[in-house]
């Protein structure tokens, strides 16, 4: 080979070299990244996503928000962070599909000076700059409260026997999941309540919720007196369980998140309650939060988790006593929303129709 065509050979391997390497942004004051973690519950592609991006055009009109949402893959995230980094991300909010894998979103984020806001779920053992979330604990509690008093309801004496309880956790990779137990055990402690069986719903997949119901059912057969379900999507394939094996009444079920699907199963009675959060605003107040530190304020903080400054908002727990105060007049779903075919007689019957509660 000549040296003519020797030197033309590595030119043409070195632009190629130059062609092949990425262009990666630096980290912009105009770019906020939000990464969701999976579709399956309702809430994230309905609430958070919009509300997140209403208060980023109102309060930041040359800002760009990049999103993206993983479908439940840990892997898939990363990359979604590292290509919202590339894009010049100047802020990071992140509600980790695996709290554990995203310790390292955290480090790669900070390697690059940009500062990473916690969503919805607390990513331990990583360096986070802030927290915006509701108190999950305080919410299993509210559940485990609702399940001892319709417990309570249906004993005839202190000389009954237990009642069983299975255990409808979330997903094992979401930190809130273990905060939910605790404060479910908090509201167990002191009442005559056995565990019969305990899950952790793989990617609070309805799906699978449902399947493990239906073998709790048959193995621990008339012994089921209520179900905990950590959320709506892990109630509503319970109840379905339920009612497949014949179920009529079903047993008292939990909830959280107020869906609107679940707002219709308590009007007919399948299930006992849920735990609205004010999805809007915890998306709206994050988004506030994100603008503020993009432009480099100091953003003042209600309270520190695990040392990491935070926003915390209150939950409130919805039954069909309070659920025309909350849901309806709280602007949250109105009555033509929830009374649709086929579920107007049972709304008539709450009361519903005629502006509250029987």
């Amino acid at each position: 080979m000549t040296r003519a065509l020797t030197a033309s050979l590595a030119v043409v391997l070195a632009l190629a070299g130059c062609a092949a390497a990425p262009t990666v942004a630096a980290p912009s004051d105009q770019v906020i990244a939000l990464l969701l973690p999976e579709s399956k519950t309702a809430r994230y592609e309905a609430v958070d996503r919009p509300e997140f991006e209403k208060v980023v055009r109102d309060r930041c009109p040359e800002c760009t928000v990049v999103y993206a949402n993983a479908a439940q893959d840990a892997a898939t995230q990363q990359q979604q962070a590292e290509s919202a980094l590339t894009q010049g991300a100047g802020v990071l909010v992140l509600d980790a599909v695996d709290a554990a894998a995203a310790v390292s979103i955290v480090g790669q984020a900070h390697r690059r000076g940009v500062p990473v806001i916690a969503y919805d779920r607390f990513i331990s053992d990583a360096d986070l700059d802030y927290y915006v979330s509701f108190d999950s604990r305080r919410i299993g509690r509210y559940q485990g409260e609702a399940l001892v008093r319709e417990l309570a309801a249906g004993r005839t004496g202190p000389d009954d026997p237990p009642q069983g309880v299975l255990m409808v956790n979330g997903a094992a990779t979401d930190p809130n999941s273990a905060a939910l137990e605790a404060g479910v055990a908090d509201a167990f402690a002191d009442a005559p309540i056995e565990i019969l069986a305990s899950y952790d719903t793989p990617d609070w997949s309805p799906d699978k919720a449902q399947e493990w119901v239906t073998g709790q059912l048959t193995q621990y057969a008339g012994r089921v007196d209520a179900v905990y379900a950590a959320n709506d999507g892990t109630a509503g394939g319970s109840i379905s369980a339920m009612k497949a094996a014949g179920l009529d009444p079903v047993p008292p079920v939990t909830g959280q998140d107020a869906e609107l699907a679940a707002i219709q199963r308590i009007v007919t009675g399948d299930q006992s309650m849920t735990v609205y959060k004010a999805i809007s605003e915890q998306a709206r107040t994050a988004a506030e939060l994100a603008v503020r530190v993009l432009r480099g304020e100091v953003p003042v903080t209600t309270a520190r988790v695990a040392g990491v400054p935070s926003l915390l908002l209150s939950p409130v727990p919805v039954t069909l006593d309070n659920l025309h105060r909350v849901i309806v007049d709280g602007g949250v779903y109105t009555t033509e929303e929830i009374c649709v075919d086929p579920y107007t007689d049972a709304c008539a019957a709450a009361g519903l129709l005629d502006g509250g509660a029987p």
